[in-house]
């Protein structure tokens, strides 16, 4: 019998959790614990502090084992054109972690009973598992994994670093990958053979469909991009190619990067599984490029990196501007992610004097949304009550998000993260803010000199649509809104009806590009009955202000779409003469039978000029 239980057994309302306990412990030791472990540390604290570090280690492991052998299957997915699996294993990635954190914080409280609390006992188990996660591969997943169980436990307001791994790796993500994590290539003008043997070294388990043909013209691409940006001065040109392919949805990616002395550029090689074999679509040299790929409007990719920190560090050289929290969750590592988000605004906020202060743009309804001046987050809390004419709950408001979390976000929906239990100092904050954030008082404390936000989102800072073009003009406004209809079209294909296409729901990255963020009218498509405005029969029906027919809950009238778009003159006729088929009811009704038909769109992660456009054709 363990020491553990002394204390306990006398209490006849603890019997039940004793035996709790005991079958929890067998389990543990079924699960390839040696029994040495429980009976040879001495004191029963002793027993707890290794039997409780060593049950969050097996499930760290047993969360990095699943998630690999998940990521693993997407090669063969993309080699069998099998998008339903693909989508399948991405939704089951996304729901691991809860799933491993809930199992270990369930069998702890069975384990530790009242001392699950003891705070001295989890600052002592904090030590030994640091111990025993010295020199791991993933050292700052296993911390983060650390971090989310306490947590869980102590519903920790801001950060308990006596229980928590608070500051960041030393060298973690900025400093040399531990070992090189790239195939190296010598390229030379016109050197299709280099590029031949660069495509054959992924071990498809299916044929190009004209291996020489993409090699031509990618050596093309390259040469192409070296006169445009080094002139008659390149020099020895080296290829650096991550030995993984980047999967995601219909796509696969070879990553890499062209050096050229000290400078270098990003390369992506983008696949496709056509009818005829795997053919290249289109070669990414441009960071700006790059990034929209890695985009925090897109769904993570599936990619088999052994060392999540070495391939973040590469995938910077590519893309210095990105943070390394969007690098992170980019491969699927969301959690880790959002501890890099934590940690970065810390940093800023003790470097700056800056105050969070409303967003701007129009208020929102269901939201309060707030900001940094200079930072490039946005964060989101939602109300108490919502003005009319809302009609939603809070509780249906956080379903939407986990809907987008879970969904094919088709660079289209901003990735929110979610965060419980944050706390800054009260006069980091406007007072304007303040007072709005009574409105919120279910989610907000404001107590003494502190802000608790108990719960909130956060996402990445864009330009609201309406604001953007209010400044913009020419050109550069014309294309931003022929992408607003293209955003609605992407969302569509990916069975998303966003509800309120005003433009102040839609925002524009710094790429130019049209994301939606306002996710409480959000719908499945297949869940929307479009129809067409019936015909008045008589004059007093045509002039009613109400309407004098019956609307479904789900009901939608395309026709209408025009009369809320707020574009005006030359920009609405661009509109028009682009996305007139919104409109109409034909458009909507047949992307949804195609969709509940089973069909799974690709939308294209880069400029359609981009692509080869041979590959699909015939």
């Amino acid at each position: 019998m363990l020491v553990c239980y002394k204390g306990y057994k006398a209490n006849t309302n603890l019997a039940g959790r004793v035996v709790n306990t005991k079958k929890a412990l067998a389990r543990i030791m079924e699960e390839s614990y040696e029994e040495e472990l429980i009976m040879t540390h001495g004191s029963s604290h002793r027993k707890l502090l290794h039997v409780g570090a060593h049950r969050i280690s097996q499930c760290l492991d047993t969360y990095q084992r699943r998630f690999k052998e998940i990521t693993s299957r997407a090669r063969v997915r993309f080699e069998q054109c099998d998008w339903p699996g693909m989508q399948a294993d991405a939704a089951e990635r996304l729901e691991l972690y809860r799933e491993v954190v809930d199992r270990v914080v369930d069998e702890l409280r069975q384990l530790f009973l009242v001392q699950i609390q003891n705070r001295s006992l989890w600052a002592e188990m904090r030590e030994l598992y640091a111990a025993m996660i010295e020199g791991r591969e993933d050292r700052e997943i296993a911390e983060t994994f650390f971090n989310s169980i306490t947590r869980r436990i102590f519903a920790t307001v801001g950060v308990d670093p006596g229980i928590e791994f608070v500051s960041p790796l030393v060298g973690s993500t900025t400093s040399t990958p531990r070992r090189r994590t790239w195939r190296a290539y010598s390229f030379a003008p016109r050197d299709a053979a280099s590029i031949r043997q660069l495509l054959s070294d992924y071990a498809f388990g299916v044929d190009y469909e004209n291996l020489d043909r993409d090699a031509r013209h990618a050596a093309g691409e390259l040469d192409a991009h070296l006169g445009r940006t080094m002139g008659e001065q390149a020099g020895e040109v080296r290829l650096e190619m991550l030995p993984w392919g980047f999967y995601r949805g219909k796509g696969a990616y070879l990553v890499g990067r062209m050096v050229v002395g000290e400078r270098l550029s990003p390369v992506v090689l983008a696949l496709l599984n056509t009818t005829r074999g795997i053919a290249l679509d289109a070669v990414l040299m441009e960071e700006g490029e790059v990034s929209i790929l890695f985009s925090f409007a897109r769904s993570y990719f599936h990619v088999e990196g052994e060392r999540p920190s070495d391939l973040v560090h590469f995938l910077a050289t590519l893309m210095p501007r990105k943070p390394v929290a969007e690098l992170y969750i980019a491969i699927g590592y969301h959690k880790h992610g959002k501890t890099e988000i934590y940690r970065d605004l810390l940093r800023y906020l003790a470097e700056s004097d800056d105050r969070f202060e409303l967003a701007r743009g129009e208020p929102g309804m269901v939201m309060v949304v707030f900001t940094l001046p200079a930072y490039h987050l946005v964060f989101k809390v939602i109300r108490d009550r919502f003005a009319l004419p809302k009609s939603t709950t809070r509780k249906a408001v956080r379903e939407k998000y986990d809907l987008v979390f879970k969904h094919d976000r088709a660079g289209r929906l901003l990735d929110a993260q979610e965060f419980e239990h944050l706390k800054f100092r009260r006069d980091r904050f406007s007072a304007q803010l303040l007072e709005e954030l009574r409105s919120a008082s279910q989610n907000v404390s404001i107590d003494g000199d502190h802000v608790v936000l108990r719960h909130l989102y956060v996402e990445r800072r864009v330009i609201p649509l309406n604001l953007y073009l209010e400044e913009a003009r020419g050109p550069a406004a014309e294309a931003v809104v022929l992408d607003y209809g293209n955003a609605i079209k992407d969302l569509a294909c990916c069975n998303i009806f966003p509800g309120d296409l005003l433009l102040k729901n839609f925002g524009v990255t710094r790429h130019g590009r049209v994301v939606f963020y306002d996710y409480d009218e959000l719908s499945l498509l297949t869940a929307c009955s479009f129809r067409a405005m019936p015909t008045a029969r008589t004059d007093d029906e045509e002039l009613s202000a109400e309407p004098w027919f019956a609307v479904g809950e789900q009901d939608i009238f395309p026709e209408e779409f025009v009369h809320f778009l707020g574009l005006r003159g030359g920009l609405r006729q661009a509109f028009l003469g682009r996305h007139a088929d919104l409109f109409t009811v034909p458009f909507w009704q047949e992307l949804q039978a195609r969709i509940r038909e089973g069909e799974i769109f690709h939308i294209s992660p880069y400029a359609e000029q981009r692509r080869r456009s041979p590959v699909l054709s015939g």
